[in-house]
């Protein structure tokens, strides 16, 4: 399956940066670009159940392809979910149920760093969005 065009940008970005560090501040300033989410989408029924952090989600259908948009009061788990967003923006809803969370972030060189916690809340953003295509 080919990967959207913002997933590639991750890709070479991650696996060009020498160490974890570079990794880490990587993280952030993708965490960092995420579009704001206003007030009227963190509602209770875009939170996502299964995270630790709050997380909000929110997805709308064009053209039979979905755009996701999210947001999360932890720093670290928005970068994280930006990624994420990168890997799953402007794919179908055949295309979503195939995505292999783990295998992403361990291409991008961060599945070392995804504690089991943090795994357990990007699978719960992962399902929610799946139920949202659905």
């Amino acid at each position: 399956m080919s990967l959207p065009a913002d997933a590639i940008t991750a890709l070479e970005a991650f696996q060009n940066a020498p160490g974890w560090e570079q990794r880490a501040r990587l993280l952030m300033q993708w965490g960092d670009r995420l579009p704001v989410l206003s007030d009227v989408d963190k509602l209770d029924a875009n939170r996502v159940h299964g995270c630790e952090s709050q997380v909000w989600l929110v997805g709308e259908l064009h053209d039979g392809h979905w755009q996701f948009a999210a947001s999360s009061d932890a720093r670290l788990i928005r970068g994280l979910v930006a990624l994420l967003l990168a890997r799953v923006n402007g794919l179908s809803a055949a295309e979503l149920q195939r995505v292999d969370l783990p295998e992403w972030f361990n291409q991008l060189g961060l599945s070392r760093q995804l504690s089991q916690s943090r795994s357990n809340g990007l699978n719960a953003v992962l399902q929610r969005m799946r139920e949202l295509a659905d």
